[in-house]
């Protein structure tokens, strides 16, 4: 797949998993593309936490059904309404989370390029997490953010240790289709902007 192809295809997908499990081959091709990214200082300061037994994906999703319910009841009634319908994620049905984690101090206390701008070590992470989203796309399979939980609770889950923390959980695998609409829209909770709308010469408005 073309790399612009990729990108405006890409979805966060929760509802469109098959149930059969992402093949090895494809899951360290997906891993592999978010280790090249690019990264403050070359510190490559992320791991992959790989979750596929059953037992933990239901303890996970159990936990996040939980966060969901109760960001739903925080919700005023015409909101919830709109919320209500939409699946926030596919942990089971997926059968494979890759947790993403950061580590502010791998790389050592003098990192190149994170001097006067800390957060660089987080945006590299983030970085390595679109990388493997479009890798995922690329091979046609399905990848979703779930950001439903309590950093703790995941944290603990995964046995982060020191300052480590965890900054995603992305549920992988085979998918019937993905969608043309991003599901936000379809929903109607968030239509998004125009390219337009973001884009301003020399200063902001």
């Amino acid at each position: 797949m073309e790399l612009f192809d990729a990108i405006s295809r890409r979805r966060d997908v929760r509802a469109e998993y098959t149930g059969e499990r992402i093949d090895a081959d494809s899951l360290r091709r997906i891993l592999h593309a978010g280790h090249a990214a690019p990264s403050v200082g070359n510190s490559q300061p992320w791991d992959f936490v790989v979750v596929q037994d059953t037992a933990r994906l239901e303890a996970f999703a159990a936990h996040v059904a939980e966060r969901r319910r109760a960001f739903a009841d925080s919700l005023p009634a015409e909101r919830k309404e709109v919320f209500n319908p939409i699946k926030i994620e596919g942990i089971r049905e997926s059968g494979t989370g890759i947790v993403v984690t950061y580590d502010p101090e791998r790389g050592g206390p003098h990192i190149l390029g994170r001097h006067t701008i800390d957060e660089t070590g987080l945006m590299s992470v983030t970085l390595a997490i679109e990388n493997m989203w479009l890798a995922a796309t690329a091979l046609g399979l399905g990848m979703g953010w779930v950001s439903f939980y309590e950093e703790d609770f995941l944290a603990d889950f995964v046995g982060c240790t020191g300052s480590q923390r965890p900054v995603a959980w992305l549920c992988v695998g085979p998918v019937s289709h993905l969608e043309e609409v991003p599901d936000l829209v379809r929903f109607g909770w968030n239509h998004g902007r125009s390219l337009d709308d973001a884009v301003h010469q020399e200063r902001l408005p």
